[in-house]
């Protein structure tokens, strides 16, 4: 799409968040020399296994367990399927300290959980979700790592759950990563679990100052980029 539709050959950076700083590590094995710089957020270089890939596990068997989800063919989709799916999402991405201050009390908590459900559900297609958690079952960019030779900057939250700094899977791997750096963000007012990757206001930064850090554009590369 890049190099033959839009005839780009080459990026000034690949920057994703959650699945999508899955594949800016793909990525960055893949086409080494393609782009100055590499930032994933919210996300680690491996397979996806323990805790992790059980959640992932459960959204899916939550889905096509609903005898309502007819094998995909399903007209309204299933309901009690997708409660489930949503449920397990919601613990995933949660951060308690956010959770708390937006339902301190329990008749919040209650409401705020109902409004959710029927919120996050209704926008929830189930095979699309399906299609989301099966498509990254087999990633594992662990073995190559040493093929990335683009600057890279890992960012992270500590209170992620999807990804919890106390595995202790970011500080093993990336001195693999030549030119890599791994910034781990603590636990704040400011943080949402692993939400925090869309909330530039927390590591914008440390962005600033990795952009700072690439090679300067100059001349014909900086038109076509």
């Amino acid at each position: 799409m890049l190099v033959d539709g839009l005839k780009i050959d080459h990026l000034r950076l690949v920057m994703g968040t959650s699945m999508g700083a899955m594949h800016c590590w793909v990525w960055g094995e893949m086409y080494p020399d393609f782009a100055d710089g590499l930032v994933p957020l919210a996300s680690a270089p491996t397979q996806i296994a323990g805790r992790n890939r059980v959640m992932r596990t459960m959204i899916m068997d939550a889905i096509t367990h609903d005898p309502a989800w007819k094998g995909g063919e399903y007209a309204t989709g299933p309901h009690d399927g997708l409660v489930s799916a949503v449920n397990i999402l919601m613990m995933m991405t949660s951060s308690p300290l956010q959770w708390h201050k937006t339902a301190p009390t329990r008749d919040a908590a209650d409401k705020w959980y109902e409004d959710q459900i029927r919120t996050r559900v209704a926008s929830t297609d189930a095979n699309d979700m399906l299609y989301q958690y099966n498509a990254s079952r087999e990633y594992d960019p662990s073995p190559k790592l040493e093929q990335i030779t683009a600057p890279l900057l890992a960012i992270n939250s500590a209170d992620d759950v999807v990804n919890p700094p106390e595995l202790g899977i970011m500080e093993r791997l990336m001195p693999r990563v030549k030119r890599g750096r791994y910034v781990l963000i603590p636990t704040s007012d400011r943080t949402r679990g692993h939400g925090t990757h869309s909330l530039p206001a927390v590591w914008g930064m440390y962005l600033a100052d990795f952009l700072k850090e690439l090679a300067p554009v100059t001349g014909s590369e900086e038109i076509k980029n």
